[in-house]
């Protein structure tokens, strides 16, 4: 470019230079650039612009000195002024200055407060900030001091979540955080310790608790079952007189059991009443905001356990009162009531599962405690009482919805064991009646004596009705006494049968059993003990059989009065009937076969009382005077047997002159009797001659013909033969069926004979008679040895 026109070139580049607008730089550069020798022409050019320049300045200059100069003067005559302007201005600055220091002061002082009141303002705002948390906090101490754990570990958590993040940056706050894990930790001991007071306290009043829940469960079910009587009073009335006094008397005792309920109802206090749970509440919400539920779950689970294991060991008093039972089972109902209670207002402390396995673990051992125990329990009244108890025990846990089958089924083994003690004691009773009794016909002299025996036993005779006063009752006192102890036992078995939760049929065929075992066991038993005693006689044993008749015909009355009670018909196909009727049979057997014997007896005590001189000559011509006593002594006892059944008298009759038959029989083969005269042989006819009177003459009616005198065939047969001395028909005749004497055995009548060949030989008298004794002696000596031979046959064809 510069080539082309150099000139030009210049005069732009310092035309840029003049503007400054442009980077001096790169014109100057361009300028070097272009062309050799270029700067100098440059500078040349410059130069002349420079001076361009100054002709203009001194151009312009010299135009404008004239106001210069007048400007120069009109300064130099300001000058004064302002000196003295300057002068003004200085005084007035110090006086402004003077004026100001105090105002400088106060700006200071204000500018000081107004820092001041910023800094009150930050703190106002800061304190404002923090005051909430110190305000919590202090309410956090407030309720640990009033012991409000629960609120305390929310207002913690308040703390952490809300109020600590604004005033994380202060020191107090960190010492706040740093305390809050202590607090809590003393929050958790604090708990745990008054839950260990509540356990300790619900332990030493969980009788209390179980005693006050039981009476509740009793008031329910003693109102539920006085409605159910009071209808079953309405509906049936008892077949006898003295059916109904039992039903007074618990009509009675029923009002009397509603007033003692209306006056014991509002001392009967909750659950709720007896124990502060709160405790337990605080400790499971304290434990549950700590997170650490599970640990308070497994710990209280784990003390109630022990303490349960605590509850189910038996009473040290349990066999011997009914305290001891009572106790027992109120400490284990309140144990499961406050369970109950605890498994229904928490959450997962105590779970439905837990309680029923404690529960089953419990119902084992309460069961092998009460069969355990119960077994010692001799007493009826304390079994009875046991058995009530169990009831009541069973109704109430069962109202808290425990299963409690297993009890129930356990009262039916306690039940076997009430019937056995109820057996004992009515034992004792019955032997007590038999000793009080005098075995004499019950004497009546009056209407109303007869009435008081009929009311006590259901008697019937149309004939000793009729008869006029005074009259006696078959029966001795004992059979009435009997009669209603039988009715007594039956009501104390139905003591126990109630409350069983057991049908009217299943209770029907509990008494009936029971009163089964009365009869065929205590009964039975106590007849036989007393028909088998040394000092009961035959007067008594009649008596006996005449009460045992009587006892048994008054079993269908007990058949009626345990209907009336149960209201199931005896026409009921599974109704077990009584068995007084074999039991009665059994005892009267006994008597009489007890008869027999001490008739017996009787008679073996008269016959030793027999002297008879068997050498003598010639007979006494009477009787001996043992056996009309003994036959006397007979007469009046058949006299007494006319009370008893025909065939048992016959049968005594008939016994005791089979027996008479077999005593005289061996008191003449007696092996210590070695010689019998022919005069001693009449005297014992003539003895055996009254006997056949005696039993001729019918001391008990209904024999047939000679029934009786053939008790004493043998005797007569064997007389006969000896009186007679007719050897050569016996002899000839013997093993023919139409013998005239047939009952005479060869060794019997080969005994008595060598008895009195043995007298013949020792007798001098014979000698003074020659040919006849020696007659007499040879045929003695003859017999003697067929009748040997005879036995020596039938011994070789035997």
């Amino acid at each position: 470019m510069l080539e082309e026109d150099p000139d030009q070139n210049y005069e732009n580049v310092l035309a840029e230079i003049q503007s400054f607008e442009l980077p001096i730089e790169a014109t100057l550069r361009s300028v070097y650039d272009d062309q050799p020798n270029a700067h100098k022409k440059f500078m040349e050019k410059l130069d002349a612009c420079i001076r361009n320049h100054d002709k203009e300045i001194e151009k312009m200059c010299n135009f404008h000195h004239q106001g210069f100069v007048d400007a120069i003067t009109e300064l130099l005559k300001v000058r004064t002024d302002a000196e003295k302007l300057k002068v003004q201005v200085t005084d007035t600055n110090r006086r402004f200055q003077d004026a100001g220091k105090e105002v400088i002061v106060q700006t200071e002082d204000i500018i000081r407060c107004r820092i001041q009141q910023r800094n009150i303002t930050t703190v106002v705002e800061k304190l404002q900030l923090c005051l909430p948390v110190l305000e919590m906090y202090s309410k956090l101490k407030e309720q640990m001091t009033a012991k409000r754990y629960y609120s305390a570990l929310k207002t913690m958590e308040q703390l952490e979540n809300v109020y600590f993040p604004r005033v994380s940056q202060y020191r107090f706050c960190q010492l706040m955080i740093e305390n809050l894990p202590k607090l809590r930790e003393d929050i958790k001991e604090i708990s745990m310790s008054d839950l260990k007071d509540f356990l300790e306290s619900i332990r030493k009043h969980s009788d209390k608790i179980g005693e006050t829940a039981m009476k509740q469960a009793q008031q329910q079910k003693t109102f539920s079952v006085a409605l159910q009587k009071q209808n079953n009073v309405k509906f049936g009335k008892n077949m006898y007189l003295n059916d109904r006094i039992p039903e007074e008397r618990k009509e009675i005792e029923l009002k009397q059991g509603f007033e003692e309920e209306d006056e014991n109802e509002e001392e009967i206090l909750t659950v709720q009443d007896l124990v502060d749970f709160s405790p337990v509440y605080r400790c499971l919400h304290i434990y549950s905001v700590l997170g650490d539920e599970e640990t308070f779950e497994n710990y209280y689970r784990k003390q109630r356990k022990k303490q349960a294991r605590l509850v189910l060991q038996p009473q040290s008093n349990m066999p011997e009162t009914v305290d001891g039972y009572r106790r027992y089972f109120t400490q284990i109902v309140g144990f499961f009531v406050v369970e109950d209670h605890i498994l229904h207002v928490t959450q997962g402390l105590v779970t439905r599962a837990y309680t029923d396995e404690l529960w089953n673990m419990a119902l084992s051992k309460i069961i092998a405690v009460l069969r355990a125990h119960s077994s010692y329990c001799t007493d009826p009244d304390l079994v009875l009482e046991l058995k009530n108890l169990i009831v009541i025990f069973a109704d109430t846990l069962q109202g808290y919805g425990f299963p409690v089958n297993r009890l129930f089924d356990l009262l039916f083994e306690i039940r076997d064991q009430y019937n056995e003690t109820l057996l004992k004691k009515w034992a004792g009773v019955f032997r007590d009646i038999f000793e009080e009794d005098n075995y004499s016909p019950i004497p009546i002299v009056n209407e109303e004596e007869y009435k008081a025996v009929i009311s006590k036993f259901p008697f019937q005779d149309p004939d000793l009705e009729k008869q006029s006063f005074p009259k006696k009752f078959p029966m001795s006192q004992s059979v009435p006494h009997i009669y209603i102890q039988v009715k007594e036992f039956i009501y104390a078995s139905l003591k126990f049968s109630e409350s069983l939760h057991r049908s009217s049929t299943e209770i029907d065929d509990m008494l009936r059993k029971s009163t089964n075992l009365l009869l065929t066991r205590t009964l039975s038993s106590c007849l036989l003990n007393l028909i088998r005693k040394p000092h009961i006689g035959l007067t008594e044993l009649v008596q006996i059989i005449i009460n045992t008749t009587h006892l048994e015909q008054a079993c269908k009355y007990l058949e009626d009065f345990i209907t009336n009670i149960t209201n199931i018909s005896q026409e009921t196909v599974h109704t077990t009937r009584l068995y007084g009727l074999s039991t009665f049979k059994d005892a009267r057997h006994a008597a009489e076969g007890e008869i027999y014997t001490k008739l017996n007896q009787k008679i073996d005590e008269f016959v030793q009382l027999a002297d008879y001189d068997w050498t003598m000559s010639e007979p006494d011509g009477r009787a001996s005077g043992y056996l009309m006593d003994l036959i006397n002594f007979l007469r009046s006892i058949f006299q007494v047997f006319t009370h008893l059944p025909g065939k048992v008298a016959q049968t005594a009759c008939m016994s005791a002159c089979q027996h008479l038959s077999t005593s005289l029989m061996q008191m003449l083969l007696d092996s210590e009797l070695k010689q019998i005269s022919m005069g001693a042989v009449q005297q014992f006819n003539l003895d055996v001659i009254q006997c056949e009177l005696f039993a001729s003459s019918e001391p008990v009616p209904g024999f047939q013909g000679d029934t009786l005198q053939l008790a004493f065939i043998d005797l007569r047969q064997l007389l006969d033969l000896f009186m007679v001395w007719d050897w050569s028909t016996y002899l000839a005749d013997y093993g023919q069926p139409a013998s005239k004497y047939l009952r005479v055995n060869p060794n019997t009548a080969l005994t008595l004979l060598e008895k009195m060949k043995d007298t013949s030989k020792k007798n001098n008298i014979f000698a003074q008679f020659r040919k006849n004794d020696r007659d007499k002696q040879k045929l003695i000596e003859t017999v003697v040895k067929q009748l040997r031979s005879l036995v020596n046959g039938m011994s070789q064809h035997t």
